[in-house]
């Protein structure tokens, strides 16, 4: 049984839900040669709601548009997704050089002869895969265009020069935003008619010490607790403006977990994988200050994890 499936049966995510997504499994089996690019994720998503109305979207055949502030969990619930649905992924992380070339493809030359060599979104498009769409609102709208009859009713890709590719029944595309960072911009209407959009909420604190707990199921409870508070708390300084958003790393808490694993104390953890990542040195101070506030900064590894 599929370890996601399984997850969501013990979070209790909606048993017609899951029952849809056993029927898909059997209608669409992951594709010979393909298991390699199906995700095994390290990490789970947590957030029945937001499951739901994911899990709902993929069945209906619609295209995802998870949208939100950085550390919400886009990334995960994306990978998440491929390995429940048993889907090979193309991750397409987008920029401002980003063109239709690299999308779907581009004539090579191979010594003998010119030949198409297909890119992400068409190998995603031929094999029934899912196509993750990251920080799509770096791009260029013009690049993006390319994509317009991939993503709506059309379900096809027309490469000049080349024969026109008809997505396969089980190819979905997810994609990816945040708010407010350098470099992005509005995305036209257009694009995102195509799109279900599903607005990511913040990680609850409960739902912040489940993942914790599964990634290490012999830490401290009340160890655990604090470093969860310490998320909390600089989750409500940066939403108050009272410090940036760069020391709100879901990932900087768990990395300087997985530091303090290998035997860094908890203080040097938390100052690489936190409090460096903001490059104002008055922030820092600030920042330091929550940290003090629930974190001794002389903790150990042995004192956090069960031996």
């Amino acid at each position: 049984m599929n370890r996601i499936y399984d997850f969501l049966q013990t979070e209790g995510v909606d048993g017609g839900l899951l029952r849809a997504v056993r029927d898909f499994w059997e209608k669409y089996p992951t594709p010979a040669g393909s298991a390699a690019r199906v995700p095994d994720p390290e990490y789970y998503y947590y957030g029945n709601k937001t499951w739901e109305l994911a899990l709902a979207a993929i069945l209906a055949g619609k295209n995802l548009l998870l949208a939100g502030p950085k550390a919400t969990g886009k990334n995960v619930l994306c990978e998440n997704l491929g390995a429940l649905f048993g889907r090979p992924v193309w991750n397409v992380s987008f920029h401002i050089n980003t063109d239709a070339s690299y999308l779907i493809g581009t004539d090579t030359f191979d010594g003998q002869r010119v030949s198409f060599r297909p890119g992400p979104i068409w190998l995603c498009a031929a094999q029934g895969g899912f196509g993750i769409l990251d920080e799509v609102n770096m791009a260029k709208n013009e690049a993006l265009a390319v994509l317009h009859a991939a993503l709506d009713f059309r379900r096809s890709l027309d490469v000049p020069g080349y024969e026109k590719t008809d997505l396969r029944p089980e190819t979905r595309f997810i994609a990816t935003m945040n708010y407010g960072y350098a470099g992005t911009r509005d995305l036209n209407e257009a694009l995102t008619s195509r799109f279900a959009v599903l607005d990511m909420p913040p990680i609850t604190e409960e739902n912040l010490q489940k993942l914790i707990s599964r990634r290490y199921p012999g830490i401290n409870e009340k160890l655990r607790d604090q470093f969860v508070k310490l998320y909390s708390e600089l989750q409500r300084k940066a939403e108050s403006a009272e410090i940036s958003d760069a020391a709100l790393d879901l990932r900087g808490l768990l990395d300087a977990l997985a530091l303090m694993e290998q035997g860094l104390r908890s203080g040097d953890a938390l100052e690489m994988c936190i409090v460096n990542k903001s490059f104002d040195a008055f922030e820092r101070g600030l920042i330091r200050d929550v940290i003090a506030a629930r974190i001794p900064a002389d903790l150990t590894g042995d004192m956090v994890f069960a031996p």
